[in-house]
């Protein structure tokens, strides 16, 4: 048992070493030290490494948070290196074969902490070359989403020299030779740079081949040139008495790398690869079909156990969503299953469109026989519940139709009650239309305690089969009303609707305001959108020649404004296409909020280039958000003023 002691005793021994480097029981300081490097292999910023290991050795135990998103390795790595923690190191091992006279950097960002306290090292970059120098400069910018200036978070950024072969392929043909990763402001800094003239571009690599492969990785191919440069420069750095007051401002002097601004707007291109991505039944009456991209053209359906001309399709805009009314209501009584052959465009292997069949089985979710024996079930219920009160009455009572022996056809108005001057109500069923009888709707104004026939306009949607949209000329505080008979709508089902009635009262000038912008732009083809909190367009309205776009009847609030330059003159927003070398419709942001109140007219003149596009969207409005800033936690400072105050 003896000779079992002296082991004991150095267990307990670094055992208790190990609680004192958290925390002493007795309320000692707290670690706050962030990790230090103390050596490694090779060393930094060494030349003629041919070598694929790293050691990185520091002074305390650390960890990697986050090393996947946070670590990267220029030039990239085709097979992944291994980067890991080990006690009181980081051990790299390189895949790939080095390159020669090339400069390698594994750039941490933030991502070193003490293992204990979680103090971080700061942002953290390992260096050397294969060849006889190390290239040092660097290159920073952000990167935005093209369409509406959003940050964006973990895409690589990545320079081709312009003095190679840059040819309109090479984003599709040669991985990055330089690359970095946007942090959560969109952010990057591409190090060890070779000194010369460069562009830069954006990938968002979906499958690590550092090669633009699919059109579902977003891209920007910028056609400016820049060059690296240099310059001695300051910045102040403030030293801290405690969290609130500050005891000094140094002067700190440091190398400043040149470009540091660059603005790269990334983006989808149109024409996404296009499959089929799900079908679903919720109803036996109908049926929907998605695809993951727009389409030119409807699939062609051909029943197996059904007639396809019962079919009646209901399309989104751009035909990807596709709802499909079974007009046979025999069939979908008697059978649950609908068998049939789905011809459709799809993208192959290649990347070209070309026709694909599928077989397709769909159930419904809920079948005929369930929903009939429900009904039935109310059927049944409200008739023994008649019988009940005719009991009790202990006589005939007036004839009462059971409200569940028919089907009705569901209608709902928006807006109906108060009404804005520029609404126009929107009646909408819940099944395509197939016949509206206008004789049995009818559109009154109320004059006195009159309601007299007003002219109006009661139109179909080119999109929508089952809406109708109300017009007519609205006055502030003149009373409404719409009337439909019953049977005035009927749906393709065989469903008509009940009696409708709804009433409209038209809110008064003195309740909105208007917003006129002046855009300061010698582009035309100006369009101009009113966006809300939720950056979402509330009104929208193309300038005229002068760059002018007049907002009316809007509700006090606040309101953002965003434009494009509509290149096209098709009165929306295009993304680019890399094979065309077409970038996409220029968008800008007003950088502040517009706070309009009631019965006010808001003018704002804006020059939409004065202020660079990184700048440009307002925080309150931005959905990615900033990265959280790391820092030391401070527990012994915060715990010395807790004691003061007692």
């Amino acid at each position: 048992m003896k000779e079992w002691r002296p082991l004991l005793y150095s267990l307990l021994s670094l055992l208790v070493v190990a609680c004192a480097s958290i925390a002493a029981p007795d309320g000692g300081e707290y670690d706050e030290t962030p990790p230090k490097v103390v050596s490694s292999f090779p060393v930094e910023r060494a030349t003629g490494v041919q070598t694929r290991k790293a050691r990185i050795n520091f002074d305390e135990f650390i960890k990697l948070e986050n090393a996947n998103e946070k670590v990267i390795v220029s030039p990239p790595q085709m097979e992944p290196a291994n980067i890991r923690a080990d006690g009181k190191h980081i051990k790299i091992e390189l895949n790939d074969t080095l390159k020669p006279n090339t400069t390698y950097t594994i750039d941490f960002s933030d991502a070193i902490e003490d293992n204990n306290e979680g103090n971080p090292m700061g942002h953290y970059t390992f260096s050397f070359s294969t060849g006889d120098e190390i290239d040092t400069m660097e290159v920073s910018g952000t990167v935005l989403n093209a369409e509406d200036l959003e940050p964006i978070k973990g895409v690589l950024v990545g320079l081709y020299p312009v003095d190679t072969n840059l040819t309109d392929s090479i984003l599709r043909t040669t991985p990055f030779q330089r690359v970095s990763r946007t942090n959560g402001s969109g952010r990057f800094t591409i190090k060890g740079v070779k000194d010369g003239r460069y562009k830069a571009y954006v990938l968002d690599d979906k499958d690590g081949d550092f090669l633009f492969s699919q059109k579902s990785e977003k891209i920007s191919f910028d056609s400016i040139e820049f060059q690296t440069s240099w310059k001695r420069d300051v910045r102040m750095d403030t030293i801290w008495r405690d969290t609130v007051e500050y005891d000094s401002i140094r002067v700190v002097p440091y190398t400043h790398f040149l470009p540091d601004d660059l603005v790269l707007l990334a983006f989808l291109e149109d024409g996404q690869d296009q499959h089929l991505l799900k079908w679903e039944r919720q109803e036996p009456e109908f049926f929907r079909l998605y695809f993951t991209a727009p389409a030119d053209t409807l699939p062609i359906i051909k029943g197996l156990n059904f007639d396809e001309n019962c079919l009646l399709c209901e399309s989104s805009e751009h035909f990807d969503t596709l709802t499909y009314w079974i007009t046979d209501t025999t069939f979908y009584r008697q059978q649950d299953t609908l068998r049939f052959e789905l011809t459709f465009m799809e993208t192959d292997t290649t990347g070209v469109l070309s026709l694909s069949t599928e077989e397709l089985e769909i159930v419904p979710k809920t079948t005929w026989a369930k929903k009939w024996g429900e009904q039935s079930k109310k059927i049944a219920e409200w008739n023994k519940e008649r019988e009940k009160k005719i009991r009790k009455a202990k006589r005939p009572l007036a004839y009462e139709e059971n409200p569940y022996t028919k089907t009705f056809l569901e209608m709902s108005c928006k807006p109906y009650g108060a009404l804005d001057p520029n609404q126009n109500p929107r009646l909408t069923a819940k099944e395509p239309f197939a016949k509206v009888d206008t004789n049995k709707i009818h559109f009154y104004i109320k004059k006195d305690s009159d309601w007299i026939p007003h002219p109006h306009l009661f139109l179909p949607s080119k999109t929508d089969k089952k809406v109708y949209t109300l017009y007519a000329e609205w006055e502030p505080k003149e009373h409404y009303k719409f009337t439909a008979d019953s049977s005035a709508f009927t749906s393709v089902m065989g469903h008509s609707s009940k009696a409708l009635k709804y009433e409209f009262t038209v809110r008064e000038d003195e309740e909105f305001g208007s917003i006129f912008i002046h855009v300061l732009a010698p582009d035309s083809n100006i369009i101009v959108q009113l966006l809300s909190r939720a950056d979402k367009p509330v009104a929208t309205q193309k300038a005229d020649k002068d760059g002018r776009a007049d907002f009316f009847y809007l509700k006090p609030d606040e309101y953002f404004v965003r434009c494009f330059i509509d290149a096209n003159n098709n009165g929306k927003w295009d993304t680019g296409n890399y094979k065309e070398g077409r970038q996409p419709e220029e968008v800008f942001y007003f950088p502040q909020r517009l706070v309009l109140k009631a019965n006010w007219d808001l003018e704002q003149e804006w020059s939409i280039r004065s202020i660079e596009r990184s700048k440009q969207k307002p925080q309150d409005i931005t959905k990615q958000k900033a990265d959280k800033q790391k820092t030391v936690k401070q527990r012994n400072l915060k715990r010395m003023m807790e004691k003061n105050k007692k």
